[in-house]
């Protein structure tokens, strides 16, 4: 039986803004004494899935940083239409009686919005985790998203039996912006959907969590649908587990304008999260320091 991981990394979504600040976030760490690559377990959730994949593949951290802001390095990122990010909102900040009625109607726009084909995303995707080859790191590391099918979480790893950038393609197919993606004959949309934009509850038996979450500090996020971020901390800290939360400040949601799905926001989000990685250095090694 596998032994509980000490410290595990959790990474929220928050579209393309929330890769760079995340990656920012990571950067201004490392300068500081604390490396996230060091976790022995990663959960990783829509634009979480990316940068968990990236850390836990133990890629140069300056190295993403510069894949964010340097434009001659940075991956392709396509923005979405205004029309297909406000019939996502208007889907997911309305009013619905319980959960499982707002994840049918997400799922309903996410098979009959106009979208690019699964194929061209599919490349954009493998496009940003710049891999190698599609292989899972050795290191333990979770993917969520949500089957369109039975509405439920699914949790893809090195197990699972699927390509590392299918999983991802799952977990980061926001609903009405980008077409689902099919995993093994089945349709997924972003992991995000589901429940919160985190899902730190996934690091159930961790000694210790670090989250960092983008949209964390700013409430319900039009991707989680009403945050239980809160909720999920405090049932971890209940069972004896050590959490910290890193969540974007007000100079990083400032960068945020026009949109966290927009590559325009990548430069500014980065160098604000580095920033704000230098000033949480001393919080994030309450994770990462000695038990």
């Amino acid at each position: 039986m596998p032994q509980s991981p000490k410290t595990t990394l959790v990474c929220g979504g928050g579209g393309v803004w929330g890769v760079a600040w995340m990656t920012g976030i990571a950067l201004g760490l490392a300068e500081n004494g604390v490396d996230l690559r060091a976790a022995d377990a990663f959960i990783g959730t829509s634009a979480g899935s990316v940068v968990s994949t990236h850390l836990a593949s133990g890629l140069s951290i300056p190295d993403l940083f510069e894949r964010q802001t340097d434009p001659a390095k940075q991956p392709r990122e396509r923005t979405p239409s205004a029309a297909s990010l406000d019939a996502m909102i208007a889907v997911m900040r309305a009013s619905w009686s319980d959960r499982h009625e707002r994840l049918v109607a997400v799922c309903k726009l996410a098979r009959e919005a106009p979208t690019i084909s699964a194929a061209e995303r599919r490349a954009d995707v493998a496009e940003r985790l710049g891999l190698p080859t599609e292989a899972w790191p050795e290191k333990p590391l979770s993917i969520t998203g949500v089957d369109m099918e039975t509405l439920e979480l699914r949790v893809f790893n090195a197990q699972s039996g699927v390509s590392l950038v299918d999983a991802v393609c799952a977990s980061c197919a926001v609903p009405g912006v980008w077409p689902p993606a099919e995993v093994a004959g089945r349709l997924y949309v972003d992991g995000g959907v589901w429940r919160t934009a985190d899902n730190a509850h996934l690091a159930q038996g961790a000694r210790s969590v670090l989250v960092l979450s983008p949209t964390g500090g700013v409430g319900a996020s039009p991707l989680s649908g009403g945050s239980s971020l809160a909720a999920d901390v405090a049932r971890l800290e209940g069972q004896g587990t050590r959490v910290v939360v890193i969540t974007a400040d007000a100079a990083s949601l400032a960068t945020m304008a026009p949109g966290a799905l927009d590559p325009i926001t990548r430069i500014p989000a980065a160098q604000a999260g580095r920033l704000q990685g230098a000033r949480e250095a001393a919080e994030a090694r309450k994770a990462f320091g000695a038990p």
